[in-house]
């Protein structure tokens, strides 16, 4: 039994995901936002849907951060043609060993970018459903781990209708978080156009972090603590998805835990041992939008997900943080009060 020092890890993870920030942001310029939520996704373990209109930067995003942390990355661009063997893998009888041998598909690798998510077909889509939820594949009855860090970072045109397959359900529901890159702003995409108008800024980018740094970071976050109050109102705010009138698929359990396990990482990324609804509330249109199908009234009236989830934020009660004799106050939910824990050992 080791102690587990959560100053020195999270000092660490402090250092190391600045590094790969700035590495990400000299190449994607103007969105601090987008690479933040691209690295509480990985430090969570979850898989990311970057949906937005063509030429935002969507792969440009993926490709950046898979060469920033030096993790093995393969990228599958979605065609209507691709099979499920060509992203899991397929075995192939040789004849010289007279046996059966197994060649890895694309989906074994760190970082997986599938590019335009919802040209495949719908066989082709689910074939990542297991590899996402599991960290593994099952070929002819052999099931394969993949590595770790594993992470897969999709990409989709939402204007793009023609020829497109829109994922199901449980294929969104894979995806720990949604995120919109959006246009740049003036200066940054005059900026763009002198950092990008010669060379390729991913030609020059150098990894900034290892695999095994990433791994270690995966469990600094894993032991942030999380108050029973920022538990209940994570459960809260899921739950009123369930009952909202304008919606007629609230979101999952499974929803629950991811949301929960980025607000850890959030906090982990804020240099806190402790996560508060504040994290919750910052990350909850990311992690629950994409989850939630509107009632056909409510697209008629043109009530999108993510304002549902907004209205939810504003009625659903913040808990007070919880009492505690170093004399913070009950009602400030971003003291230290939430941070009490006994010591952990692993």
């Amino acid at each position: 039994m080791t102690t587990y020092d959560d100053r020195a890890s999270l000092t660490d993870l402090t250092a190391t995901v600045e590094r790969v920030r700035s590495s990400v942001e000299g190449v994607i310029e103007g969105k601090p936002e987008v690479v933040r939520l691209s690295l509480t996704v990985l430090l969570a373990e979850g898989h990311l849907l970057i949906e937005d209109v063509p030429g935002v930067g969507k792969t440009m995003l993926a490709k950046a951060l898979a060469k920033s942390i030096d993790c093995s990355v393969r990228r599958i661009q979605f065609t209507p043609d691709l099979l499920p063997s060509d992203i899991t893998g397929v075995s192939i009888w040789d004849q010289q060993r007279r046996d059966f041998e197994f060649k890895p598909g694309a989906i074994f690798a760190q970082i997986v970018i599938g590019d335009e998510i919802n040209r495949a077909s719908p066989k082709t889509q689910s074939a990542l459903l297991e590899s996402m939820e599991e960290r593994q594949v099952t070929i002819d009855g052999t099931t394969y781990e993949l590595p770790s860090p594993f992470m897969v970072v999709a990409t989709q045109n939402p204007v793009e209708m023609e020829g497109t397959y829109p994922l199901p359900e449980a294929q969104r529901d894979r995806f720990m978080a949604r995120v919109s890159i959006g246009y740049p702003s003036a200066e940054a995409e005059l900026q763009m156009l002198d950092i990008h108008g010669g060379v390729n800024p991913l030609d020059d980018l150098q990894p900034v972090a290892h695999a095994h740094d990433i791994v270690k970071l995966v469990e600094a976050v894993r032991g942030v603590h999380v108050a029973d109050a920022v538990r209940r109102y994570a459960v809260d705010l899921v739950a009123a998805t369930r009952t909202h009138p304008d919606l007629r698929l609230g979101a999952s359990p499974r929803a629950t835990l991811h949301l929960l396990r980025a607000a850890k990482a959030s906090a982990a990324l804020s240099g806190r041992q402790y996560a508060l609804p504040d994290d919750v509330q910052a990350l909850a249109v990311a992690v629950l939008a994409h989850r939630l199908l509107p009632t056909a009234q409510a697209q008629l009236n043109r009530r999108s997900a993510e304002q549902v989830v907004q209205e939810i934020l504003q009625r659903t009660p913040v808990p007070a943080a919880p009492q505690q004799q170093s004399g913070y106050g009950s009602l400030g939910h971003g003291s230290a009060a939430y941070g009490q824990q006994p010591p952990r050992t692993l």
